[in-house]
């Protein structure tokens, strides 16, 4: 199943991108495609654990992590689910050939 997300302009957004499915915010009319690609990621996320599980385990992982780091960044790109987005945003093809649940090598 190819994951494309509803497009949503938010210039007031804090951050370049964010996937709320099945919308994706970007901050930017024009986002680059690995930008597009990493939120499109965590679309593929949210379907596999459904959206309350997946807010849930985010939230949760990114206190264990703030714990761990100290320091919101740190905290942030150590979750898992970020871990896989950054790790393949640059390979538009990732998610034709991802595995379900790719994320979980990443704890």
């Amino acid at each position: 199943m190819k994951i494309k997300g509803f497009l949503l302009y938010v210039p007031s957004l804090r951050v370049d991108g964010m996937a709320l499915f099945p919308f994706i915010l970007l901050k930017r009319k024009s986002p680059p495609a690995y930008l597009l690609n990493h939120e499109r990621i965590h679309l593929k996320q949210q379907l596999e654990l459904g959206l309350v599980v997946f807010y849930v385990w985010y939230f949760v992982e990114y206190l264990i992590r703030l714990a761990q780091h100290k320091k919101h960044y740190l905290a942030y790109i150590h979750i898992s689910f970020e871990r896989e987005a950054y790790a393949h945003e640059w390979n538009l093809n990732y998610l034709s050939k991802r595995r379900f649940c790719a994320w979980w090598k990443y704890l």
